[in-house]
């Protein structure tokens, strides 16, 4: 049983490790971005529409993929002082139990997502009248990567031995 939470913890790393590579991605391409507009608008006499519009879905997606990496390390908020009160198979139990609260409400923020995605397609951004769907395709994605995320570290929590508290993510 031991193995299901250490296969558990590696895939979620290994998925970790992706997200992070792409919130990279996206935070240099935001800087860029905001470099470019800067540049444009006080250095180069040349008017560029596109870098605020494009800086703020930039922040939004990376804002909504890093989730995923949160819940991974189990690096979210949460109030450890009453928690810590409760004996380990106490705990053990309710750290699946909040997973289980989270994960249901990620599900419903990704199934919603996608019928935002698809009004998407009907509507225009006001600069560059790109569709919406494009910059909206974040949230089911967000959605169904914490997901993912929250079923392998629930699944490593659970089987993991010893005594175990939400900051605590340990190779077990």
């Amino acid at each position: 049983m031991r193995e299901i939470g250490k296969t558990a913890i590696n895939l979620s790393r290994w998925l970790n490790w992706y997200v992070e590579r792409f919130c990279v991605i996206l935070l240099v391409l935001l800087v860029l971005d905001v470099w470019l507009g800067v540049l444009a608008r006080y250095v180069i006499p040349f008017q560029l529409t596109f870098t605020e519009e494009l800086a703020r879905y930039l922040m939004i997606w990376m804002a909504l993929i890093a989730v995923s990496s949160g819940i991974s390390h189990r690096e979210h908020i949460g109030v450890l002082v009453v928690f810590e009160r409760f004996p380990v198979r106490v705990r053990k139990w309710l750290l699946v139990a909040f997973d289980l609260a989270a994960f249901v409400f990620f599900a419903i923020i990704c199934f919603y997502g996608i019928g935002l995605v698809e009004r998407g397609f009907g509507r225009f951004t006001m600069i560059e009248g790109i569709p919406k769907a494009y910059p909206f395709m974040g949230v089911p994605l967000a959605g169904a990567l914490a997901c993912a995320q929250l079923f392998l570290v629930a699944l490593h929590d659970f089987f993991a031995e010893g005594d175990l508290l939400p900051a605590d993510r340990t190779e077990t």
